[in-house]
């Protein structure tokens, strides 16, 4: 399985970093690895749907189910998934992972660790070899692009105009010393400064994060997935987080698997989800009937 580790220093308090991420709303607008993510209603564990465009006019969507979470006695909070993606054009066919926050002086060390298996054998292994690294970067900008939302009130929205208008330049500087000078050595200057630069402080750079844990990380990626998110290794992690893994995903997130998510949550899908539902996206995911595995009654709800 192909296993992807990110992490960053947030200077906010852990609640606010919870809610941006939880919120299905508010996470959709920082990670850009999702142009939409939907709570499915009623689902028990709470179950989601996302989808992503590939391409102008091409969307892959998937699935997900909210597997775990933990609140530990020093404050720190782990949640854990399991998605995946019945669509073919999807190079992803399943996988897991969790969110970790932990508390540090000033702030919240905010990390995820999550594995995935591909489909189309080989040629998908073959794919992956560059899918994973870019899907390990925009994981790593999606989180410095969060970070500068909570650290520095710079939006997602802002953050995503500075960094096209830096690659812009960059593109721009690069195009003008081939068309205008045409040297090998003036083109490879251009390209030095174009790639070496570090960006602006408040444009989100994947170079800011950490991507691999450390030996002494206690969630290091040699460590079995659900060691890392605080579960018992004795079974499989949907059966430890309270449901069968007899079936496939959908099917024990209690909607039937034949056919579309929004007609097997009991939903037309003749509409944006919200719609269907009734009612406004309100309320972030984490509060949607969470699956607490511990902690006292109250607290935040890891997702």
């Amino acid at each position: 399985m192909a296993r992807i580790h990110v992490e960053t220093i947030i200077r906010a308090p852990l609640d606010e970093v919870w809610d941006a991420t939880q919120d299905h709303r508010r996470h959709a607008r920082w990670d850009v690895r999702f142009g939409r993510i939907d709570p499915v209603p009623g689902s028990v564990p709470a179950a989601f749907t996302y989808a992503t465009a590939v391409l102008p006019g091409v969307e892959i969507a998937g699935h997900g189910v909210h597997s775990g979470e933990r609140r530990q006695a020093d404050g720190s909070a782990t949640s854990a998934l399991r998605f995946g993606s019945a669509d073919p054009r999807s190079l992803i066919r399943d996988g897991s992972g969790y969110w970790r926050y932990v508390p540090v002086s000033g702030g919240v060390r905010f990390l995820t660790g999550y594995a995935y298996r591909t489909r189309w054998g080989r040629t998908g292994r073959l794919v992956d070899l560059v899918f994973g690294p870019v899907f390990g970067w925009a994981t790593a900008w999606s989180f410095d692009r969060l970070r500068l939302w909570l650290d520095h009130g710079v939006s997602p929205e802002s953050a995503r105009r500075r960094a096209l208008a830096e690659l812009s330049s960059r593109a721009a500087l690069i195009a003008a010393a081939v068309t205008f000078d045409g040297r090998p050595l003036v083109v490879l200057l251009a390209l030095g400064l174009a790639l070496g630069v570090p960006p602006h402080r408040h444009t989100p750079a994947a170079r800011r994060c950490r991507r691999r844990p450390t030996k002494a990380d206690p969630f290091d990626r040699r460590a079995p997935l659900e060691s890392r998110v605080g579960l018992d290794s004795g079974g499989p992690l949907e059966s430890r987080a309270g449901f069968d893994s007899g079936g496939p995903l959908e099917s024990r997130a209690g909607f039937d698997s034949g056919g579309p998510l929004e007609s097997r949550a009991g939903l037309d899908s003749g509409g944006p989800l919200e719609s269907r539902r009734g009612s406004g996206s309100r309320g972030p995911r984490g509060r949607r009937e969470p699956l607490m595995m511990s902690g006292p009654a109250g607290e935040g709800d890891p997702r």
